[in-house]
């Protein structure tokens, strides 16, 4: 015990153990920072692709340094979100100039890994709006009272926010100087929250501070439930409301009483 006790005396055993935990402490960390750097030189290789991919496909018109052009804005600022959604709905690169960028369906140019290179890149030269977390993006189902409540106040939402442009059910509408609202039916809704949050072309910005991310679901989750509710009355005609409406009863409707009118005066004659 006296021999113990001397020992720790020892000049020596605070240099010793100073020296064990610093051995410890570094064997933690070697089996930890192997994961952050193959994460980290995982995203670097990302930013590397996607910026090969923006020189060959987007610099023509956004500029190598992606600084802007007079073909094309900066995108500085514009965030992985709004690359997700351009890129994602076909929009970029654009095909012809014209006053709108229109969507091309399934007919997408580019991979989903490509697209989330070109949005790694995108986000590293600025902060911007992020990809949204899938937990938002998720429909909310219809059924109990909760559910359908969170839908409801969607709509309400939407109708406050939206449906000047797009109209009611989300069939989109005509804007100025040629622009349009598109339709929203059929859309991933991903890309609904994404364009929200970028604003792109004519449409305003609602981000997460106008509209929280839970309402945001909401809103998607009431479009949604539109867009694959049954038609009661028959016939949607578009969900486009009175033109289409009129213009069906005015082109059939009076079509089919003066075709009868005809028939029944040639009838009696």
């Amino acid at each position: 015990m006296n021999a113990l006790a001397a020992r720790r005396r020892h000049p020596a055993a605070i240099a010793l153990l100073i020296l064990v935990g610093l051995l410890i402490t570094g064997g933690a960390y070697s089996l930890i920072a192997p994961k952050e750097a193959s994460a980290s030189a995982a995203q670097t290789d990302n930013v590397a692709n996607g910026k090969n991919l923006f020189l060959a496909n987007c610099a023509t018109c956004h500029g190598t340094g992606a600084q802007g052009t007079k073909s094309g804005p900066s995108l500085y600022g514009v965030g992985a979100a709004a690359v997700d959604f351009q890129m994602g709905t076909g929009r970029m690169p654009l095909t012809e100039p014209n006053v709108q960028a229109p969507a091309v369906g399934k007919n997408i140019k580019f991979s989903q890994d490509q697209i989330s290179d070109v949005a790694a890149y995108i986000a590293s030269l600025a902060p911007g709006p992020a990809i949204p977390d899938s937990k938002y993006t998720t429909i909310i189902q219809p059924g109990t009272q909760e559910n359908n409540e969170a839908i409801a106040r969607g709509g309400e939402i939407f109708r406050v926010n939206c449906a000047m442009c797009h109209n009611f059910a989300g069939a989109g509408g005509a804007l100025t100087r040629g622009k349009y609202a598109p339709s929203l039916q059929g859309v991933d809704p991903k890309h609904i929250y994404e364009a929200m949050v970028t604003g792109p072309q004519s449409m305003p910005v609602f981000n997460d501070t106008n509209i929280s991310p839970a309402a945001t679901q909401q809103l998607i989750s009431y479009l949604k439930t539109v867009e694959s509710q049954p038609e009661q009355g028959g016939m949607s005609l578009g969900n486009l409301g009175p033109v289409s409406e009129g213009l069906f009863a005015w082109t059939f409707g009076i079509g089919i009483l003066i075709g009868c009118a005809v028939w029944l005066g040639k009838k009696a004659a």
